[in-house]
């Protein structure tokens, strides 16, 4: 693995802690989740198996050490590295048929809705969450399904320009 791109995907981690921090509870204590965007970029950035598993690994265990919701470690675990990887078969596949910017909205889209299911769904399973699942689903992954879509769409063209003039991204694949 590239040390360039340990570094730029430690540092996209780093970006998505900090804003999962600052970002306020939607409804119920629950925070959008906004190491998703930063975990979809580096996805997009550098998409090889390797990378996509480390991330949605370390994904996992930041969002985990973070969550303000009630017994939402395990969930997390669970969540983040199957996103990960149904976001790099989607996007696998997506690529070549809706190539940039408006392909990798559509996926963050998606895959986060995949993700709040994914979590809530395991949540429910593994600590009977209350029959709140419509309510959380709504309150808080519908805004970050909007959120991270929007979040892609303005941060992907910063991020890869700036990746490319620092010479830290050889090749763009979108």
């Amino acid at each position: 693995m590239n040390t360039r791109t340990l570094v730029v995907l430690a540092m996209l981690m780093g970006i998505g802690t900090a804003l999962h921090f600052i970002i306020p509870p939607v409804i119920l204590g629950v925070t959008p989740d906004m190491m998703l965007s930063m975990m979809f970029l580096g996805i997009v950035l550098f998409p090889e198996k390797k990378n996509v598993l480390l991330l949605g690994i370390v994904t996992g265990l930041l969002t985990a050490l973070t969550t303000g919701f009630p017994m939402g470690q395990i969930p997390n675990i669970i969540d983040k590295p199957i996103t990960a990887f149904v976001f790099f078969g989607l996007y696998v596949l997506v690529v070549k048929r809706l190539p940039g910017i408006a392909g990798i909205t559509i996926l963050s889209a998606i895959c986060t809705i995949v993700s709040g299911i994914l979590f809530l769904g395991s949540a429910w399973v593994l600590f009977e969450l209350p029959d709140a699942f419509i309510v959380l689903f709504a309150g808080a992954v519908l805004p970050a399904t909007l959120l991270n879509a929007i979040v892609l769409f303005i941060l992907y063209p910063i991020v890869k320009t700036i990746l490319k003039r620092t010479k830290l991204l050889k090749e763009v694949h979108v």
